[in-house]
């Protein structure tokens, strides 16, 4: 009964666990903990370590049952009581593959083990970048909409004095029509910013599994080693992943050359004859003879032979194509922090400069509230402007750091 009680209380731990705003670093262990792209990688590495047991094992003995010398022809035919060669045989055979054939099957397993591991080394990796770029897009898709929500209420006390201008006769009527229209501009602007939140949680979501993952945290500042990035590009996790494949192609070459040995059997078997005889034993041996090894074990071992210089072929096309990935993301990082640093160091200042000018003169009576207008426009597209161009940075430091970094690092 007890136990029945507390059941619900014990399946929530788990999710208690992680309950509260995501930090940075808390969000990527969610998504580890629970990202089911891993367990199904987990599952794949343990079935191939269960398997790893069979590999080069003895084939399994085999039973044969059988009747020997049966006659079915001349005077004793179908009369087996009156023949003396007639009996029953009982026998058991095991077959022993090469012993070269053998540590080739452990290998090849053993290679099994490790593109599995390297699979879910480079899943992990996916899961680590996808989760590090949803949290950045998420902490800045709330930032901006903050800081939109920050203008409008400040234009909206701007918008407010309108009335008290109209009856000062400081303002005509119809300027009231353009305030307001600033205000829907910008709300219009506030919706799309709304549906950047959502859809960013939404990629979070996906990640950590939390229905509704709230942050909380600084967002991490990355240094970019340039040097060290292109250093470790043989120890990624993709490049791992094609040299496990390499390792698989390697081994089923050896296994090909394996099968032009011979293999080798024993047999043996007791034959029951009518009581009035003796009974037999038999036994045997057999060996296998690789005839045709140019036709068949030759085009085995060429054809495995090809298969491993199309995949040393391709890690070198892999490697390339991600050396050229790297110097293109580092090319982009140094672009989108020279963007940042212009919209954060002149172009969101003169917007901000511009719209206190402006409502000077607004109160001055030198300008409209379509002025007004048009200069709240422009400080909300030159911040937001900013904040975009700083994720991008973030997020640049992020997907270069987690994408390039060494698998041993």
């Amino acid at each position: 009964m007890r136990a029945c009680l507390f059941a619900p209380l014990l399946a929530a731990i788990p999710s208690l666990a992680f309950a509260g705003p995501l930090t940075f670093e808390g969000a990527l262990k969610q998504a580890q903990a629970t990202a089911p792209s891993l367990k199904a990688r987990s599952l794949g590495a343990d079935a191939a370590r269960s398997a790893r047991g069979a590999a080069g094992a003895l084939p399994d003995p085999t039973l044969s049952v059988g009747v020997d010398s049966f006659p079915i022809s001349g005077p004793l035919a179908f009369e087996p009581g009156r023949d003396d060669f007639t009996m029953a045989r009982v026998g058991i055979s095991q077959e022993f593959p090469n012993l070269a054939k053998r540590h080739a099957q452990q290998a090849r397993a053993d290679t099994d083990i490790a593109a599995a591991d390297a699979d879910s080394a480079l899943e992990a990796r996916n899961v680590e970048v996808g989760t590090a770029l949803a949290w950045i897009n998420l902490a800045y898709a709330e930032r901006r909409l903050a800081t939109l929500d920050d203008l409008l209420a400040r234009l909206d006390r701007v918008v407010g004095t309108t009335p008290s201008a109209v009856s000062s006769g400081n303002a005509r009527p119809a300027q009231t029509l353009a305030g307001r229209q600033a205000v829907a501009a910008l709300q219009d602007r506030r919706a799309e910013l709304v549906s950047q939140v959502a859809r960013a949680r939404a990629t979070l979501t996906r990640w950590t599994g939390d229905a509704d993952p709230q942050i909380a945290g600084p967002v991490p500042d990355f240094a970019i080693d340039a040097v060290a990035l292109k250093a470790g590009l043989d120890g990624q996790p993709s490049i791992r992943m094609i040299d496990a494949q390499s390792a698989k192609a390697s081994a089923d070459v050896r296994l090909a050359e394996a099968n032009r040995r011979p293999d080798f059997g024993v047999n043996l078997a007791y034959q029951r004859r009518d009581p009035r005889f003796g009974d037999y034993v038999s036994a045997g041996v057999t060996i296998s003879l690789p005839t045709f090894t140019r036709r068949r074990q030759g085009a085995d071992i060429s054809a495995a032979q090809a298969q491993a210089g199309r995949v040393a072929a391709e890690r070198e096309a892999a490697r390339r194509a991600l050396t050229a990935d790297l110097d293109a993301d580092l090319a982009d990082h140094v672009m989108h922090h020279e963007q940042w640093m212009r919209a954060r160091d002149t172009l969101q200042p003169l917007a901000e400069q511009r719209v206190r000018l402006e409502t000077a003169s607004y109160g001055a009576g030198r300008a409209s509230l379509v002025d007004i207008g048009d200069a709240y426009a422009g400080l909300a597209d030159a911040t937001l402007t900013t904040l975009e161009r700083e994720a991008m940075v973030a997020a640049d430091g992020a997907r270069l750091s987690l994408t390039y970094r060494s698998a041993d690092q």
